[in-house]
């Protein structure tokens, strides 16, 4: 189907890549956990136009300009390992103590900040870039009539997949959070931890060489 092959196989490999623990997860977990399960699903919905712009930038390869030349790659490797760092920043500065107390949390993010940070989370990192690369074009046909949609085909299908499991972490952790009544004081740890976590992701991003 559109120049495809063993779609099954690409289907459940997909899922249990999107399963792996990784920024996009971590962010989607955040987001519910402090603000409900609406502000992770909007935070997975811009993840998952983020993803999109890998999955047409491979189809016309772009991609391939960064799996390619190192100094494309070195530009987008420190735009997304600062975000990453900027991100853990942000949330380890929420977690100061105020005349021997502990500060309020700040007014919740709004959506279309939650949206953004969701996108550029996910668009800033070559790694996703250089894996549609490498992984997507094993399930195309040599045959294929027009490779390109069938890249965008398998790149939109590996898209809804990411999106069920974002919006299950977004639903299954606000759930999680009132189960365990979650205080002030715990949402401050938990973005004191995240932070760190976004902190040495984008280090490792930074030190992390192109092949």
């Amino acid at each position: 189907m559109f120049g495809t092959h063993d779609l099954a196989i690409f289907i459940v490999s997909g899922l249990m890549l999107n399963i792996l623990p990784g920024p996009d997860s971590l962010l989607v977990m955040t987001r519910s956990a402090t603000q409900g399960w609406r502000a992770g699903s909007i935070s997975a919905f811009g993840i998952g136009a983020g993803i999109f712009v890998h999955v047409f930038a491979a189809a016309l390869g772009l991609s391939a300009l960064l799996a390619t030349s190192s100094n494309a790659f070195a530009v987008v490797k420190y735009m997304g390992a600062a975000y990453l760092l900027y991100i853990g920043i942000v949330l380890l500065r929420k977690e100061k103590k105020s005349a021997g107390a502990w500060r309020p949390l700040p007014p919740p993010m709004s959506y279309r900040r939650i949206f953004i940070q969701g996108f550029f989370t996910n668009v800033l990192n070559p790694k996703v870039a250089l894996f549609f690369l490498a992984f997507v074009p094993q399930f195309i046909a040599a045959e294929a009539p027009s490779k390109p949609l069938a890249f965008v085909v398998l790149g939109c299908i590996f898209n809804v997949n990411g999106m069920l499991w974002c919006h299950l972490l977004a639903v299954s952790s606000a759930f999680a959070s009132r189960r365990i009544q979650t205080s002030q004081v715990v949402l401050l740890w938990l973005n004191r931890f995240v932070g760190v976590v976004f902190v040495s992701l984008g280090v490792r991003l930074a030190l992390t060489s192109q092949r």
